[in-house]
This record gives C-alpha cells, sequence and structure tokens, in this order.
C-alpha cells in the first residue's frame, strides 16, 4: 500500500509534520508513506496554464503522479486565519480539473488545535474534489499525544 502525506504547513519544525512522521514510524512494512515535501514548489496556481491540451508546470504534473499513484493520502494541516495555509489551498486548486483523482481516499490529521474552520474549509474542498474523507484524527502536540521529537506518547 502506498500512502503520500502531505504537511499543509511549510515550517521546518511543522507539528503537522511531526505527526505525519511519527505515522509513517508506525506504519507496517507493507505500507509505505511518503512524505511529500512539495508545497512550496508549486507556483501559484493559474488556469490559463491548466487548460485542456496545456501542460501544467513539472511540479504540478509531479503532483498529480504521485497522487494517482497512491493508495490513500493523509493530509495534516494547521489552521491560519480561520482557513487552510495558502501553499495547501494552492496545491488543492491545481487538482480541481484532475478527474483521475476522483475517489481518492483521505485521513485528514490536527495536531494543532483549534482547527475547526480549517478542518471544514478542506473538507468542503476535497468534497468538491470528489475525495473521500475517511476519518480525523487530532493528536495535539501541546497535549501529550506527540512529543517534539515526533513520537506518539
Amino acid at each position: 500500500m502506498r500512502i503520500v502525506a502531505i504537511p499543509g504547513s511549510r515550517r521546518a519544525a511543522s507539528s503537522n509534520k511531526l505527526a505525519l512522521e511519527a505515522m509513517k514510524a508506525l506504519a507496517p512494512p507493507e505500507v509505505h508513506v511518503e512524505i511529500y515535501e512539495g508545497l512550496g514548489n508549486l507556483p501559484h496556481f493559474n488556469a490559463d496554464l491548466d487548460v485542456e491540451g496545456a501542460n501544467p508546470p513539472a511540479t504540478a504534473a509531479d503532483l498529480r503522479e504521485r497522487l494517482r499513484a497512491a493508495d490513500g493520502l493523509l493530509i495534516s494541516s494547521p489552521e491560519y486565519a480561520h482557513g487552510v495555509p495558502g501553499s495547501l489551498k494552492n496545491m488543492l486548486d491545481w487538482l480541481v480539473s484532475d478527474g483521475l483523482l476522483v475517489g481518492k481516499r483521505v485521513v485528514l490529521v490536527n495536531a494543532t488545535p483549534p482547527s475547526s474552520y480549517a478542518h471544514a474549509s478542506l473538507v468542503e474542498s476535497l468534497t468538491v474534489l470528489n475525495w473521500i474523507v475517511l476519518a480525523t484524527f487530532l493528536v495535539p502536540l501541546r497535549c501529550g499525544k506527540l512529543d517534539f521529537a515526533g513520537s506518539f506518547t
């Protein structure tokens, strides 16, 4: 099984990325978890670059191929100003026109509560993409469930 894990924050010491790394470490040997590091490399979404017959930027094409090949996704995102970070929303915008990802299974993880606005926004965006949100996990770093070394306690 192949899982792509997407940290919604670009911070080097993001607790959401730590949560994904801890989940990767706990995965059984038959489950390969890849942490996607490319959010910051995606250009700002431009619909003119994503029309039928056009070739999207290489970073967007690479993202689409990684997600197509994955059996499922883990997305861990903080909340910024009652929404998802701009880089994560930008990534989702690059995926709107790609019908090959319809039905993609995704689990949402959050290590930085409160995040109810971002969570609702993310679920709404994923619903528009016709992805299937299987579950949501809250693993708050500050509440002792995840330590700063990226291990579940």
